[in-house]
């Protein structure tokens, strides 16, 4: 699952910071392709519908996230700890 997870990932990174899929790679931090919190904030909603996962992230203390929001990367590697977590 992990290419499907990873590809509707960058899909939705992309969307958020109006790019095209192939100007995000795995390994931008989230600022350098755009995303502002609103941005973030959406692009969190917009996994929770594609995967029906409820995400724990508090935008008001956004280092105490259980979320890593830190790169392209870390949001497919948490995506897919949810995923997995859903299924056990």
């Amino acid at each position: 699952m992990t290419a499907e997870v990873e590809t509707a990932v960058i899909g939705i990174l992309a969307r958020q910071a109006l790019l095209p899929e192939a100007a995000v790679p795995l390994d931008a931090r989230l600022e350098e392709i755009g995303l502002d919190s609103l941005g973030m904030a959406e692009a969190l909603f917009a996994l929770e519908e594609r995967f029906d996962i409820s995400i724990p992230f508090n935008a008001n203390v956004p280092d105490a996230a259980q979320f890593d929001m830190t790169s392209v990367q870390s949001v497919v590697q948490a995506v897919e700890r949810l995923i997995a977590h859903k299924a056990a």
